[in-house]
C-alpha cells in the first residue's frame, strides 16, 4: 500500500471517529478528546524532555476537575482558562518571532507550557459545545449540547488546511515564515482563509447558532490562530529535530500534528464566543 493511499485512509478514520464521537453523545465527545489530550500531553513531553507520568496525570485531573465538577458554565473558571491559554500563546509567539536562539527550558517553564498549551485548550474543546449558549433557547435552564460548534471549527479549520495547501502549491511564491516552515505562503494563507470564510458563510445557512458575520469572523480568527499554531508546532519540533510529534497516525505524525492548529486557536475562538454572549 503507497503511501498516499495510507494517508488518505488514516486520515478518513480520524474525521469519522471524530465526526461520530462528537454528535453521538457529550460523553463519547469528551472521552475521544480526553484520550486526544493524554496523548498529545505524551507528544510533547517527548518534544521538550519532560517526564510524562506526571503531566498525564495532571491533565487528567484537571480534565476531571473542569469538566465534571466545576459547572461548565462557571464563567470565572472558563475566563481563567482563556487567560491563562493566551498568555502562555504569548510567550510562544514573542519566542517564535525572536531571533535569539531558543534557550534552555527549566521545568517549571516546561510545566507553564504544558497547560497553557496543551491540558488547558484541550479543556476549553470539550468545554466549547457545552458552555456556548448563544443564540439558543435554554429557559428550562438546562444547558443544551451543541456539537454543530466543534463542527463547525473543525470545518474551518479543514477547509482552510486544504485551500491553503491547493493555493500555496500552485501560485504561491512570497513564504509566509520561511526560517520555520518553508512550504507556506502568503498566497497559501490568503487563499485559505477566503475559503475558510466562505465555509464560514455556509455552516450559518444551516447551524444558525449565530449570525453569517459571527461565523465568518470565527473563521479569521481560527484562520490567523490557526496558523500560528501550526507555525509554533513547528518551531517545537525544530527545537527537538523531529519530523512529526509522534507516529499514531500513519501518514500524518501524532495528535499534535493534526490538532496543533484549533488548540492553539481554541482559547481565542472560546473567549470571542463568551463576549458575544454577554454582550447579546
Amino acid at each position: 500500500m503507497n503511501e498516499s493511499t495510507v494517508r488518505a485512509l488514516s486520515g478518513i478514520v480520524y474525521i469519522a471517529l471524530l465526526l461520530g464521537a462528537t454528535l453521538y453523545s457529550p460523553i463519547s465527545f469528551v472521552i475521544l478528546f480526553g484520550i486526544f489530550m493524554l496523548i498529545a500531553i505524551t507528544e510533547f513531553c517527548r518534544l521538550v524532555n519532560l517526564n510524562y507520568p506526571l503531566p498525564l496525570i495532571l491533565g487528567a485531573a484537571s480534565l476531571g476537575l473542569f469538566t465534571f465538577v466545576i459547572p461548565n458554565n462557571d464563567l470565572s473558571a472558563n475566563l481563567s482558562l482563556c487567560i491563562g491559554s493566551i498568555f502562555i500563546a504569548s510567550l510562544l509567539l514573542e519566542e517564535l518571532f525572536s531571533q535569539r536562539p531558543s534557550a534552555q527550558k527549566n521545568s517549571t517553564v516546561k510545566y507553564a507550557q504544558l497547560f497553557g498549551y496543551v491540558i488547558f485548550p484541550f479543556i476549553l474543546i470539550v468545554k466549547l459545545p457545552i458552555t456556548t449558549t448563544y443564540g439558543t433557547e435554554s429557559g428550562s435552564g438546562i444547558i443544551p449540547y451543541l456539537p454543530q460548534i466543534v463542527i463547525g471549527a473543525f470545518t474551518i479549520i479543514w477547509t482552510n488546511d486544504t485551500f491553503a495547501y491547493i493555493i500555496g502549491k500552485s501560485i504561491g511564491k512570497h513564504k509566509l515564515f520561511e526560517r520555520i516552515s518553508p512550504k507556506k505562503t502568503i498566497e497559501g494563507f490568503l487563499g485559505g482563509m477566503a475559503f475558510a470564510i466562505a465555509a464560514a458563510y455556509i455552516l450559518s445557512l444551516y447551524y444558525k447558532n449565530f449570525s453569517p458575520l459571527q461565523w465568518m469572523v470565527s473563521a479569521v480568527i481560527l484562520v490567523i490562530f490557526g496558523t500560528l499554531g501550526d507555525l509554533v508546532e513547528s518551531k517545537f519540533k525544530r527545537v527537538a529535530g523531529v519530523k512529526d510529534s509522534g507516529s499514531i497516525m500513519p501518514g500524518h505524525g501524532g495528535i499534535l500534528d493534526r490538532l496543533d492548529s484549533i488548540i492553539f486557536a481554541i482559547p481565542f475562538l472560546f473567549l470571542y464566543y463568551q463576549i458575544i454572549s454577554y454582550v447579546s
